[in-house]
């Protein structure tokens, strides 16, 4: 069985991060948007300047996957004020679960969101959610597989160009 290490992104991982970032922002979403709103949206959210500041927000967290000393996947997530959309409960939001290409297919997603999701409970929140291009169905048809159901919509702007995510969540007992 293949041996996956779940980290924090500590300071000094900033730059690793920054790069996971932008190659999988650009080779999930370069082939069905233009040049220049990819390149707009590089530039200003996934800038060293813009990740430091997420970093720094006490309410998010960023996780990445390793093996050995590669770096695979990473993981988003916020509560309260650092979410996307204000929730009348307490809840946990994943603002990013993104895989490298050439390591896609391996369970590496599925592990990302188990964790996610073990992570919501341990904090005794009822509710994890998140918002996914409505045009993303390899992402949609995942979180359905694992109990995500939709409860809304909210715009998001890659570059100029404005785009619907559908918002999903899992509820626990």
């Amino acid at each position: 069985m293949i041996e996956y290490d779940i980290s924090f992104v500590e300071l000094v991982d900033l730059p690793t991060l920054q790069e996971i970032s932008r190659q999988t922002f650009f080779d999930t979403f370069a082939d069905v948007n233009t040049p220049e709103d990819m390149q707009q949206y590089l530039t200003e959210n996934l800038s060293m300047e813009q990740l430091s500041k997420e970093w720094n927000h006490p309410a998010t967290q960023f996780y990445m996957v390793k093996q050995q000393d590669e770096v695979l996947a990473y993981l988003k997530i916020n509560e309260a004020d650092a979410q996307t959309e204000r929730r009348e409960e307490a809840s946990l939001e994943i603002e990013r679960i993104y895989v490298c290409k050439e390591n896609q297919g391996k369970g590496i997603g599925q592990l990302l969101l188990e964790f996610a999701i073990q992570l919501t409970k341990d904090k005794g929140f009822k509710v994890i959610w998140l918002g996914v291009w409505e045009h993303n169905l390899r992402a949609i048809e995942f979180y359905q597989k694992n109990g995500f159901i939709f409860f809304g919509k909210h715009s998001f702007f890659l570059g100029q160009d404005e785009q619907t995510d559908l918002l999903m969540e899992l509820r626990f007992d």
